[in-house]
């Protein structure tokens, strides 16, 4: 598929952004074939969990300023039309969603890396907002997903004073998982993503559910909405395994079920 190469590791999907000669910069093309690849991999069940990552030496470096005429006039009818889609996607993939971050993630690419589950980052990786450098705001979801991750005013310090993080100081905040050496990128990743791809699938991503419900909620309705929920994947068979397991005292073997 241009634009992303989609790859695989035992039960572990893997997509690519390959557009390395600009550092993987956001087209309405490359995050076409993003949200494509995404819905590819999720109608496969036998795919437990997904990596992200970019090829050559950058993640995302952002918007490419000279596609932004494919948005069209109106700019966030064409955002929502071409780039909304795959945010989505990786947002509510049906699987678990570790983000690999090898060189920078800029602008729209911060926002991309934020929107997968976890990130794990090269220790080459770097991440900056740039937004109000060039008298812009910031967009494609930062202003929602960076201070549920590091806090308001953190948030707010890299939005405003565009620092760029290291990818140690990203861990140091907690925005990302671990920083290994570049050429255990991808090791990393995967080791992480295929101790995803052996768990419960479906409570993995009910949980994701409920944290991004819970922003939202009181304490009560969260209180609830939780058991609601559980009575539902209680009855899973993963569920029903892992239960059956606990009592005879050995490790549970999940089905993604």
């Amino acid at each position: 598929m241009a634009g992303v190469k989609q790859a695989r590791d035992g039960a572990v999907g893997i997509l690519t952004l390959d557009e390395p000669a600009s550092l993987n910069a956001m087209t309405p093309d490359l995050l076409g074939a993003l949200a494509a690849a995404v819905g590819e991999m999720s109608q496969d069940e036998s795919i437990r969990a997904l990596i992200l990552t970019g090829a050559g030496r950058g993640f995302c470096s952002g918007q490419n300023l000279k596609a932004s005429e494919a948005l069209g006039e109106d700019i966030a009818a064409g955002v929502m039309r071409f780039y909304w889609p795959a945010f989505k996607a990786l947002r509510e993939c049906r699987v678990p969603v570790v983000v690999a971050v090898n060189g920078v993630a800029a602008g729209g690419g911060f926002s991309l890396a934020m929107a997968g589950d976890i990130i794990v980052a090269a220790r080459s990786a770097s991440f900056i907002q740039v937004f109000s450098r060039i008298a812009l705001v910031p967009d494609l979801g930062s202003t929602w997903l960076l201070p549920r991750l590091v806090g308001r005013q953190r948030a707010l310090e890299l939005m405003l004073l565009n620092e760029p993080l290291t990818a140690e100081q990203a861990r140091q905040i907690g925005l990302v998982r671990q920083v290994v050496d570049d050429a255990k990128l991808m090791d990393e990743a995967l080791t992480l993503a295929h101790r995803l791809a052996e768990g419960p699938t479906r409570a993995l991503v009910a949980t994701r559910l409920l944290v991004e419900e819970s922003e939202h909620a009181t304490y009560e309705a969260q209180f609830r909405r939780e058991i609601e929920l559980q009575a539902v994947i209680r009855k899973s068979a993963d569920a029903v395994e892992g239960r059956k397991a606990f009592v005879e005292k050995r490790r549970a073997r999940f089905t993604g079920k």
